[in-house]
């Protein structure tokens, strides 16, 4: 599988991979400050935005996928940030190819299983009618139905795309995110740690990484790991303290 990526700027070579249900272009607006100093590519994971669709979902073969796309980009070590579910992405990636990675960066998300909580998103998403549709604020009243927050509205909408014959389509593969939804709340695990630099970026508002997940697997994980918080931010960290995360980045990624 071919990943679709988006590339800016000159320097170390840094990747990208956004959350569940995003896009790579959920990580642009940073992006595009940090490619003042790293070559950053904005990666667009299997089943998500424009990479192609597949049946298969995990993490192992996730993995997989970006050490292909680093092969193809020649790129012999890179440093890789992900968030949420591709910060799992990016653990998987670290534990499983240590020599095929400079340094690590991992936005809110912990190595352990996470119970089911985005039922009520996939729901939502599965009941518009798309194809009766005629324009995107019929599909965030259909959204509304069932999600209160214009934001996470307006977050899961930037996978709306019109087809050839003029109705609207997730770009996202819905259904085969719904059938795995169990491998991306599955746990990270590895028989041995990451031992180069690795950061944890957590949002103080949050609850998916507690005290006990940087003493328990996070730092069984990752034995050279730094963890810091950004008290006003939530999950959405790189949207919501995009100062405060371009800092810690350019720093981490800066330090020897």
């Amino acid at each position: 599988m071919k990943l679709h990526y988006k590339e800016m700027g000159h320097g170390q070579p840094l990747l990208i991979l956004h959350g569940l249900f995003g896009t790579l272009d959920n990580w642009q607006t940073l992006a595009k400050r940090l490619a003042e100093h790293y070559n950053v590519f904005l990666v667009d994971l299997r089943n998500h935005g424009r990479s192609p669709h597949s049946e298969e979902h995990t993490y192992d073969i996730m993995a997989d996928d970006v050490l292909r796309l680093v092969d193809d980009l020649k790129i012999p070590t890179p440093a890789i940030m992900g968030h949420s579910m591709g910060g799992k992405v990016a653990m998987k990636y670290a534990l499983k190819y240590p020599t095929r990675i400079t340094k690590l960066i991992v936005v809110d998300i912990a190595p352990k299983a996470y119970p089911p909580h985005h039922d009520e998103i996939i729901e939502a998403l599965q009941s518009v009618n798309l194809e009766g549709a005629t324009s995107r604020g019929e599909i965030d009243a259909q959204l509304a139905k069932y999600i209160e927050s214009d934001e996470v509205r307006l977050f899961l909408m930037k996978n709306l795309y019109r087809k050839e014959d003029n109705t609207f389509g997730w770009r996202m593969n819905l259904d085969a995110i719904d059938r795995n939804y169990a491998n991306v709340a599955a746990a990270i695990t590895s028989d041995t740690p990451f031992k180069k630099s690795t950061l944890f970026i957590k949002g103080g508002r949050s609850r998916y990484i507690l005290p006990e997940d940087v003493y328990g697997s996070i730092e069984r994980l990752f034995t050279l790991v730094e963890v810091e918080t950004i008290p006003n931010a939530g999950h959405w960290v790189h949207a919501e303290a995009p100062d405060q995360v371009y800092e810690l980045v350019t720093t981490f990624l800066s330090t020897d």
